[in-house]
C-alpha cells in the first residue's frame, strides 16, 4: 500500500493541500487495505505532507497487524473530534471528503473556525481511477468469473422464472462461484422490462419473442465485474435483430475508441454518432460507461461533457443500448476495457453473437 500513499501525497503536493481527512471507508480500505465498516461512528484517516498517516477509531473495531498507519482509539464516551483536532497542523486549509457527515464536520469547524475547508475527494479519486498491477489482476479474474456466471445463467431465461426469480438466481449462481456478493442488484429484465432503463425487477415473466437484457456483477476479492448481454426467448423478430446489430456494432466502435489520448467524450461519440446514424438516436437515453473498480460506479464516467483524456490504467465499461418501450425491445451490450499503453483490453469475453435461447418442450 505504500505506493498508494505516495501517489495521494504526491497529488496533494500536485494541489498545494497539505493535510487532508479520508472518511470514506471504501478509500480507506484503498489505502491500508482493511475494511472497516464504522456505521455511525466516525471512522477519519489523516494524512500530511510531512508524512503522518494517523487512523482515528472506535475501540469497538480492533485491529490486528500492521496498516501501515499509526492507531488513535476513542471509545463511545469520548469525542472523536477532540482526538482529531491534537493531529491537525496550522496550514489554512483542511481537505475534506465528500461523505463526511456533517455533524462531525461542523464540530471540527467550530474547533478551527478560521481554516478553509475544501472538498478533496476529487484528489482520491483521480488517483484510485488509475489501477495498479495488483487491481487490474483482481479485475481479469472477476470478470472472467463473470462470464461463467453468464454463461450459468442464459439458460434460466426460458425456466418460466419471474424477473425476481431470475436474479435470485444469479445470486445463488454466484455464491457457487465463490464470489463475496453482487457489486449491484442484478437487473433481469423481460420485453418491456429490458426496455425501460429506469425498470425494476417485478414478477414478470418472459415470453416467446421477448428481449432479456441480463446486467450482472459482482465482487470478486473486492473489486467489482460488471457485464451486459442480451438474449431472446424462442425466436427474434426482424427489428428486434436490427437493433441488436445496431447496439453491438456501437459497442464495438465505442471500445475501439477507448485508448491513451483520447477522451472519455469520444468513447461515448463513437457510441452515439453510429446509433444516431442508424436512426435510433433519440432511443440511446443514458451515458456510455462509467469507471469501476472497488466500487461498480467510480469516479470518471464515459459520457458526452467529459472531456478527461484517458490514460493507461482506467477501467471502464462501454454499454450502448436501444430501448423501444413501445415495441416491447430493449438491448444492451456491455463490456469492460483496462486501457493499456497503446490501445485497451477487453476483459469481457463471452460472445456477443446473437443468442436465441430455445424455450423448454
Amino acid at each position: 500500500m505504500t505506493d498508494r500513499f505516495k501517489r495521494v501525497l504526491d497529488k496533494m503536493q500536485e494541489e498545494d493541500l497539505k493535510q487532508i481527512i479520508v472518511t470514506d471507508p471504501i478509500a480507506i480500505y484503498y489505502l491500508i487495505g482493511k475494511k472497516i465498516n464504522p456505521g455511525e461512528r466516525m471512522l477519519a484517516l489523516y494524512l500530511n505532507t510531512d508524512g503522518d498517516r494517523k487512523l482515528v477509531i472506535n475501540e469497538l473495531f480492533p485491529q490486528e497487524g500492521d496498516l501501515g498507519v499509526d492507531l488513535i482509539w476513542y471509545n463511545d464516551i469520548e469525542d472523536p473530534i477532540e482526538y482529531l483536532a491534537k493531529e491537525i497542523k496550522d496550514y489554512d486549509k483542511i481537505g475534506i471528503d465528500k461523505t463526511w457527515p456533517s455533524g462531525f464536520l461542523l464540530r471540527l469547524q467550530e474547533k478551527f473556525p478560521d481554516k478553509k475547508y475544501v472538498n478533496s475527494s476529487l484528489l482520491i479519486d483521480e488517483v484510485r481511477m488509475i489501477k495498479d498491477n495488483e487491481e487490474i489482476d483482481l479485475m481479469r479474474e472477476s470478470s472472467r468469473i463473470n462470464d461463467e456466471v453468464m454463461d450459468e445463467v442464459i439458460p434460466w431465461v426460458t425456466k418460466g422464472l419471474t424477473e425476481k426469480q431470475l436474479s435470485d438466481k444469479v445470486k445463488e449462481i454466484y455464491a457457487k462461484h465463490g464470489i463475496e456478493d453482487v457489486s449491484f442488484e442484478p437487473i433481469t429484465a423481460y420485453g418491456k422490462g429490458g426496455a425501460d432503463p429506469h425498470h425494476e425487477t417485478d414478477d414478470s415473466k418472459g415470453k416467446l419473442g421477448d428481449s432479456v437484457v441480463l446486467d450482472i456483477g459482482g465482487f470478486y476479492k473486492g473489486y467489482a465485474s460488471d457485464m451486459t448481454r442480451t438474449v431472446f426467448i424462442g425466436e427474434v423478430s426482424d427489428k428486434a435483430r436490427e437493433v441488436y446489430e445496431i447496439v453491438k456494432e456501437a459497442n464495438l466502435r465505442g471500445i475501439e475508441a477507448a485508448k491513451p489520448g483520447n477522451k472519455m467524450s469520444d468513447v461515448d461519440k463513437a457510441c452515439r454518432d453510429y446509433i444516431e446514424e442508424k436512426g435510433y438516436g433519440k432511443y440511446f437515453t443514458h451515458r456510455t460507461g462509467h469507471s469501476i473498480g472497488l466500487e461498480d460506479h467510480e469516479y470518471g464516467d464515459v459520457s458526452s461533457v467529459n472531456d478527461a483524456i484517458i490514460k493507461p490504467g482506467q477501467i471502464f465499461s462501454v454499454e450502448p443500448g436501444i430501448y423501444l418501450m413501445d415495441e416491447g425491445i430493449g438491448v444492451r451490450v456491455e463490456d469492460l476495457v483496462i486501457i493499456t499503453e497503446d490501445g485497451n483490453e477487453v476483459i469481457n469475453n463471452y460472445t456477443k453473437d446473437l443468442i436465441v435461447v430455445d424455450l423448454d418442450d
